[in-house]
């Protein structure tokens, strides 16, 4: 059983997946606001967040940013729920921190079964810390934060699942298809510019160590098999 956290302003939606939630065995917890979404997130720790963009009090961007922001919450994964369906809309979504994004009207069912996927990814993931040393560089797995030359990075989560996937496949190219598929999901309709535009945001923010993520022309990208690069990568 998982603790689920619903934010939906809808009275007759929130209703539907308070019954079949339940239904599935998890506990849920449910708020009609943005601010009391943030507050029972901080207060019960929800095992995953499904968050609606329009909400009464606060748009739901604000609600992922506090959350990111949030010891308590930065590592809860948050599932957006919205009518915004545009590719725009979902980027800003991933952008902001979330796993995953759905579309109204959308299946219930399918929902259920995308949660359940998020559940065991979670569950999967291993409970011995990995602190992770490259040059420069320092990634602690567990915590999802990183380090240059020893300053803090503020990373989203899907920046760091980024990086992740490329330091630990170094030396090995990843196109930018596999990169859609590792990091944002098989199910999720955006292009590989998307892949170009986080790339690029990634090596802004790790500065001096963005050298260490090396563009390989017409196919994707890799990260650098040793830590004592010198030059810059191509863009």
């Amino acid at each position: 059983m998982a603790r689920i956290l619903v934010v939906e302003d809808e009275p007759a939606l929130l209703k539907v997946l308070d019954y079949n939630f339940r239904q599935a065995g998890h506990e849920v917890l449910l708020a009609a606001r943005g601010e009391e979404g943030i507050r029972l997130a901080r207060e019960r720790r929800p095992d995953v967040i499904l968050l609606d963009m329009m909400l009464p009090d606060i748009q739901g961007t604000e609600v992922c940013r506090s959350l990111q922001q949030s010891e308590e919450t930065r590592e809860t994964p948050v599932v957006i729920v919205s009518a915004r369906g545009d590719e725009v809309d979902r980027v800003v979504g991933f952008e902001l921190g979330a796993v995953d994004y759905v579309v109204k009207p959308f299946s219930v069912r399918e929902l259920l079964l995308r949660v359940q996927a998020i559940l065991r990814r979670v569950k999967a993931r291993t409970t011995e810390r990995r602190v992770l040393q490259f040059g420069r560089l320092r990634i602690d797995d567990e915590a999802h934060r990183v380090w240059v030359d020893g300053v803090e990075i503020e990373l989203t989560l899907l920046e760091f699942k980024l990086l992740l996937a490329l330091y630990e496949n170094r030396e090995r190219v990843q196109t930018r298809g596999a990169l859609l598929e590792g990091v944002w999901g098989m199910d999720v309709d955006i292009t590989t510019r998307t892949v170009d535009t986080h790339v690029k945001r990634l090596r802004d923010k790790l500065g001096p160590a963005g050298d260490y993520v090396q563009t390989v022309r017409g196919i994707g990208y890799r990260f650098g098999g040793s830590p004592d690069l010198s030059g810059s990568h191509p863009d």
